[in-house]
């Protein structure tokens, strides 16, 4: 054979017969560069940390153990353990056909038949050679992605997600960013509009100076214009010192104003103001003060149905919105919702000390499907629960318990109002949970079974709510 690939592979035979090994390494060594071969397994450990194989032939069966396959077992766990990609093809013989099949299911990439016909052995060792570099490929590209995933960190913070949507929202924020135009940023609630607010001021020439967070939605109408603008000592009845207000404390840097579509009428005329002359009066003085911010806003509301209903200024609106960046719903990018899971998964197992470290497929699977209506904060609520519930070292679909269209409509029916925008997820579990109790009479095992729970799932929720 005259192909590079194939001159260049390295190849291990063990078996505990000679001639197997003088006659595969003949053969073999006429197509491959190198050809070892080892009668004693012990020395598997030392052989492959010393050369990086391309392929090792194994044996199924050795010496001390000469039919059952207990040995191929135990050695072919040793190698994956050693070299989780190594590609591992078992010699057997035809009566131990099944027992190779299920060494394929722990791990083994293939098997043949001893003895061998030569053109067999030589396909079957090419197709374990390629797998084994694409399992090479697969993981310089994992690091690759790895590398550009730290260089999103280093501009986008704690943002987590590499769906298109998410990839769209980056490419928005890094054009943005390096402009003093104001951004009005729109979405659900839950979807993490502070968190790219901060990671446009990050990326902006005025990183180093302050950047301030006002939610709007939590400011009274009385101390609107303390907070904002600031006041001077005994302008009102607690007012016991002068104050900077929040504009005045982020000049020269970027002043957030979350839920900008809670404010009434008069309050808007009062921000428009501010914004358009770019200067700030304290309550109780009149003296102005210029202020030189970067005006970042955000809100779930429809401001453009508002502005119809006049419930919104068109001005303020055309002042805000020189930018408008869209954030997706969680249910809109369902790939990144794994990634978040094990991202939260590991700040919550160090900050609970618990020893729960991955998510079952069948978990991640059932998220994916689940609508998240609180967004990202949401599943971030139900991986911290679930983490502080875990017993285990894996979190299984029974950890998690998800609203679904089925059970919201027999809640309707039995006049359960189980609206998540007014409920607690807790609250909603507790009251699914006696429900499914008082329907199978106290039964434990029936009503495990139709809440998706394990028995001891179960328990464990029955003793956290008391029932």
């Amino acid at each position: 054979m005259s192909n590079a690939i194939e001159k260049t592979g390295r190849i291990l035979i063990v078996d505990d017969n000679e001639d197997v090994l003088r006659a595969g390494k003949m053969f073999l060594k006429r197509h491959f560069l190198q050809i070892d071969t080892e009668t004693n397994p012990e020395l598997l450990p030392t052989l492959l940390r010393n050369e990086p194989y391309d392929v090792i032939l194994l044996d199924m069966n050795f010496t001390k153990d000469v039919s059952s396959g207990k040995e191929g077992f135990f050695w072919l766990d040793k190698i994956l353990e050693i070299d989780p990609s190594a590609a591992v093809v078992l010699i057997t013989a035809y009566g131990d056909v099944d027992t190779a099949v299920k060494a394929i299911k722990e791990g083994a990439t293939d098997f043949v038949l001893k003895p061998w016909e030569n053109e067999k052995l030589l396909a079957t060792v090419l197709s374990a050679m390629r797998l084994r570099r694409s399992r090479e490929e697969v993981s310089q590209l994992r690091s690759l992605q790895k590398t550009m995933n730290q260089d999103l960190e280093s501009r986008f913070g704690d943002i987590v997600g590499q769906s298109p949507a998410m990839l769209k929202v980056y490419h928005t924020v890094s054009r943005v960013a390096k402009t003093d135009a104001n951004v009005l940023i729109l979405g659900e609630n839950g979807t993490g509009k502070e968190m790219i607010a901060r990671a446009i001021h990050r990326s902006s020439h005025r990183s180093d100076k302050p950047f301030i967070s006002v939610d709007l939605g939590a400011i009274s109408e009385n101390l609107f214009e303390s907070e904002l603008f600031g006041h001077t000592k005994g302008s009102f009845t607690d007012a016991k010192e002068d104050r900077a207000g929040r504009f005045e404390v982020a000049d020269g840097g970027t002043i957030f104003l979350d839920e900008i579509g809670n404010l009434s009428l008069p309050l808007q005329a009062k921000l428009l103001t501010v914004l358009q002359s770019r200067t700030i009066t304290r309550v109780g003085s009149n003296k102005t003060k210029q202020v030189d911010v970067r005006l970042i806003c955000a809100t779930n509301m429809p401001l453009y149905e508002m502005v119809k209903q006049s419930s919104f200024r068109q001005d303020l609106l055309y002042r805000i919105n020189t930018i408008e960046l869209g954030l997706p719903a969680l249910r809109e990018r369902p790939s990144d919702i794994g990634l978040l899971a094990e991202h939260f998964l590991a700040y919550y197992a160090k900050k609970y000390n618990k020893s729960v470290h991955s998510l079952s497929p069948a978990a991640i699977k059932r998220m994916e499907k689940y609508h998240w209506p609180g967004n990202v904060r949401e599943l971030q609520h139900t991986i911290e629960r679930a983490v502080i519930m875990s017993d285990g070292s894996s979190l299984q679909q029974e950890d998690f318990f998800f609203s679904s269209p089925q059970n919201t409509a027999e809640k309707k029916e039995d006049n359960l109002s189980l609206d998540l925008d007014k409920f607690h997820l807790e609250d909603v579990e507790k009251i699914l949970i006696r429900k499914v109790l008082k329907k199978h009479g106290g039964n434990i095992s029936q009503a495990a079974s139709e809440l998706g729970l394990t028995r001891s799932s179960l328990y464990r929720r029955l003793e956290k709510y008391e029932l």
